[in-house]
């Protein structure tokens, strides 16, 4: 069987359907439903059935599942060599983090990077969940968890304050009606952060207003006096209208880690981004 052939089985099981298969891949519907009837040819079988819930894995199509995806590891182990071995500094480079850390910390990093190498180009894929380097969804990664995944070269970038915020409404609230104020944190499947424990030993008695996953979408609500919010000290202190509320003590910082796949150790620009956030960003005394 061919890669390409094995790599649109992959898609169509993944998604079930040969429409999302084919916005995923890129490629027309036609042309999913023709490789798939190649694959079927060849194997004298059905790899699927449709049901109402989609299309579903034959006993056959299930039987070779396994040996699809370890040709699939193979070949984006493959891709990433090459890519590894790259010796000119042009290109996309695919960058996953949060939205807010792309925009309040990373901009001028991704500035620089531009400066000093027009011919590369930063992508960024922003969002909260975690990217899987070992697939590609992005080249390198910028997270506040330490990776676990195999072959992930990681290491500390730095330590990123955090404070308390809320909106003048929210801060006069706060003198005439303590007990009145809300809190804005993480949504519950992120409700063991430190920040949001913080919040709620500060305030024991205080109902919870408004949770999100997006730390820019707190900071809005929070400017729109939903309530308090711990924010990350670049995003609070950049957006206008928001004070920071002196609690006696600060909410507790996050080490950044940064990680990539192993194989693409010898991107030159992978490694240019590195060197621009260590010089820029980088913590001292913050161990490889």
């Amino acid at each position: 069987m061919e890669w390409s052939d094995v790599r649109i089985f992959l898609a169509v099981l993944r998604s079930g359907s040969y429409g999302e298969a084919a916005r995923r891949l890129g490629v027309s519907h036609p042309t999913i439903g023709r490789r798939i009837k190649v694959l079927e040819d060849e194997a004298g079988q059905a790899l699927f059935r449709r049901t109402s819930d989609g299309l579903v894995l034959t006993d056959a199509g299930d039987g070779i599942v396994s040996a699809a995806e370890a040709m699939e590891q193979s070949a984006l182990s493959m891709e990433r060599r090459l890519l590894g071995n790259h010796e000119r500094l042009e290109g996309i480079l695919r960058i996953g983090c949060a939205d807010w850390f792309a925009a309040h910390v990373l901009a001028p990093v991704f500035m620089a990077l531009i400066g000093q190498h027009p011919a590369v180009v930063p992508e960024v894929i922003a969002g909260y969940r975690l990217s899987d380097l070992a697939r590609r969804d992005v080249d390198i990664a910028f997270r506040i968890v330490p990776f676990t995944e195999p072959d992930v070269v990681q290491r500390r970038l730095m330590s990123m304050p955090y404070g308390l915020y809320g909106s003048p409404a929210t801060l006069k609230q706060m003198a005439d009606d303590p007990a009145s104020v809300g809190l804005i944190v993480m949504n519950e499947a992120q409700s063991h952060f430190p920040d949001v424990a913080w919040m709620r030993d500060r305030f024991p008695g205080a109902r919870l207003a408004f949770g999100s996953t997006s730390r820019s979408v707190q900071a809005q609500m929070c400017l729109r006096g939903a309530g308090l919010a711990v924010l990350p000290r670049p995003l609070g202190d950049a957006t206008a209208g928001l004070l920071r509320v002196d609690a006696g003590e600060a909410p507790p910082s996050r080490d950044v880690w940064v990680g990539y796949h192993q194989d693409l150790k010898r991107m030159d620009r992978l490694r240019a981004l590195i060197e621009i956030a260590d010089a820029m960003l980088s913590t001292p005394d913050q161990a490889s």
